[in-house]
């Protein structure tokens, strides 16, 4: 007796099949692309040292006085180890850690210097990236949902912008904020250091995550699910920021990454010309110093800088590539 299986059955398998081929949503693919590359791992964790880097010299325990201390003779060069005189011996001892990267010209340490820039760069960054993004995202939801005068008034906006090179404007708009004093809540504030070097970068770098989010947008909104939240009554906020935002955010994350890279180099370019840090150890503030260094063969300061630069900025383009990549569903060829 032929044992032939049952409607029940075949169904069940069918499903069971038709479950397992479902699509993944864009998350969880973009996950799995990110772990197939174990390099992704290597500059996530240089990323995290540096964060790690950066809260800790937030504490109190290393604040800024000791970043200011002298620690050795001006203009030691870099040292691991050293030898003691005891009698008539010499004893082979460990530098402390202090003096790993040599003194600058008032004996202070590089290396902590070095620590307390990271500091600087990722706060200018972060919160620059995040002002620019908040701007470029909104501007661009509204213009290219809205379309109309909306749309042509913004795109009016940033096409003059855009119009004027980034690094002209960058700095124009960084000696207009420099100690600059407003009035909020009854109380005065000036725009020195830090707070004026983000105003600057955010208020210039959204343009072009403005133009590709109304782009964006402008596609997404013709599309069935946005007719569908209209048809049951959702109101304009909702389909904006509950439906479309989430479907083009992907676009958010991977211009959040790559402008970091651009934020740490301008904070350089800035305090390099006297518009950015000036209170407090920075990378730009230390190439700044290294320039007559040089002439005197002093370069550990120059390329302690250099260095940090360096390693933050490749790890944080790769890991954007990475991200565009995994992210961005045109290169994957899905629309």
């Amino acid at each position: 007796m032929s044992s032939a299986a049952t409607p029940a059955a075949v169904d069940t398998v069918m499903g069971a099949v038709a479950l397992s081929e479902r699509p993944r949503s864009l998350w969880r693919d973009a996950m799995a692309r990110l772990h197939t590359r174990k390099l992704n791992y290597v500059y996530a964790s240089v990323l995290a040292i540096y964060a790690l880097v950066a809260i800790i010299a937030f504490t109190p325990l290393l604040g800024k006085s000791v970043f200011d201390a002298q620690v050795g003779a001006q203009y030691a060069p870099p040292a691991f180890t050293g030898t003691v005189e005891q009698g008539t011996a010499n004893e082979h001892s460990t530098i402390r850690p202090s003096l790993w990267l040599g003194t600058d010209i008032a004996g202070r340490s590089v290396l902590y210097k070095l620590l307390y820039g990271t500091r600087v760069a990722l706060t200018v960054s972060l919160l620059a990236s995040i002002l620019s993004v908040v701007i470029g995202t909104v501007l661009g939801l509204l213009a290219g949902y809205y379309r109309g005068w909306v749309d042509a008034l913004i795109t009016w906006l940033y096409t003059t912008i855009n119009s004027i090179p980034w690094i002209l404007l960058m700095v124009a708009l960084a000696y207009a904020l420099k100690d600059r004093e407003f009035k909020m809540f009854g109380q005065e504030f000036k725009l020195v250091g830090i707070p004026s070097i983000v105003m600057a970068l955010g208020l210039t770098s959204w343009v072009g995550l403005c133009r590709l989010m109304r782009g964006e947008v402008l596609k997404h909104r013709e599309r069935d699910y946005v007719a569908a939240a209209k048809a049951v009554g959702a109101g304009t906020s909702r389909i904006i920021f509950r439906h479309i935002l989430p479907n083009t955010f992907h676009l958010v994350i991977i211009d959040f990454t790559l402008g970091i890279v651009s934020f740490v180099q301008a904070e350089v370019i800035l305090s390099f010309l006297g518009l950015g840090v000036k209170d407090q150890p920075s990378w730009g503030v230390m190439i700044d110093d290294a320039k007559l260094e040089l002439m005197r063969n002093v370069w550990w300061q120059f390329a302690g800088a250099t260095a940090a630069i360096f390693g933050l900025s490749i790890c944080l383009n790769f890991l954007g590539d990475a991200l565009r990549d995994a992210l961005d569903p045109r290169l994957r060829g899905v629309d």
